[in-house]
């Protein structure tokens, strides 16, 4: 990572429409648009859908020096991904990330409705995962996961191994959540760091959902089998030497 060098067109997209969404809620003229892009709880209230992947674009927060510090991370992370995935794969990696992440935090938020009854959205609604800061824990993640040796200075400070940093967005998400009880944010992003990590590891190579499947399709079979003998539907024949015996009628 370095600010050296020619930075990427891709980067410059991103980086450019968040502070464009970021710069429009700031005038009475244009405050619509973000709001009406950002995650909210019209998406299983009203039907607004389009929020599940437009969501991360759209830059949150004060105008101060955090603001332009998360857009520096964002950049430094940003350069590294896309230098390792390619334009493609960086965009793939970003988007699929996002909708997956938005869609179980909206179904959390429907349950929530479901428990405590819809009202008003809270102004912490969803915060925990809106703009950059679902921008920045992909990106880190994927660094993190890519590059799990590398050392990287927390707070340009202190020396820790990227894999760490894994741990530590769950950990400063759950931080965050403490703040606000936006468990729907909380939980997209964990989820978001999960998926991450699973889709840049190779998680389809080691065809986990095929052995998951037949594991449950086995202990289907077993019940199935157990509850058939005690209907004495079938009866396990044994052999002269007393071993369970081949046949089944």
């Amino acid at each position: 990572m370095g600010l050296s060098g020619p930075v990427p067109r891709d980067l410059w997209i991103l980086l450019g429409v968040i502070f464009g969404t970021f710069t429009l809620q700031f005038f009475q003229a244009t405050a619509w648009l973000p709001a009406l892009l950002r995650l909210t709880p019209l998406v299983w209230r009203s039907g607004f859908l389009w929020q599940l992947a437009t969501y991360p674009f759209i830059g949150m927060g004060a105008p101060n020096f955090w603001f332009v510090l998360e857009l520096l991370i964002l950049f430094l992370f940003g350069r590294s991904v896309l230098s390792r995935l390619g334009s493609r794969g960086f965009w793939k990696l970003l988007l699929s990330a996002t909708l997956v992440a938005g869609v179980v935090a909206a179904l959390v938020g429907v349950l929530s409705d479901v428990m405590t009854g819809p009202g008003p959205p809270p102004s912490s609604s969803l915060i925990l995962m809106q703009g950059q800061r679902m921008v920045l824990t992909i990106l880190i993640a994927a660094f993190a996961t890519m590059n799990q040796h590398a050392t990287i200075l927390l707070f340009f400070v202190l020396p820790i191994q990227a894999r760490w940093f894994l741990f530590l967005e769950i950990l400063f998400a759950f931080l965050g959540f403490l703040g606000t009880h936006d468990l729907a944010g909380f939980i997209g992003l964990c989820v978001a760091v999960g998926f991450t990590y699973g889709a840049l590891t190779g998680w389809r190579r080691q065809n986990w959902v095929r052995r998951a499947r037949l594991r449950l399709q086995q202990q289907w079979l077993s019940l199935k089998l157990k509850w058939m003998r005690k209907r004495r539907v079938i009866h396990v024949v044994r052999d002269d030497d007393d071993r369970p015996g081949p046949w089944l009628h």
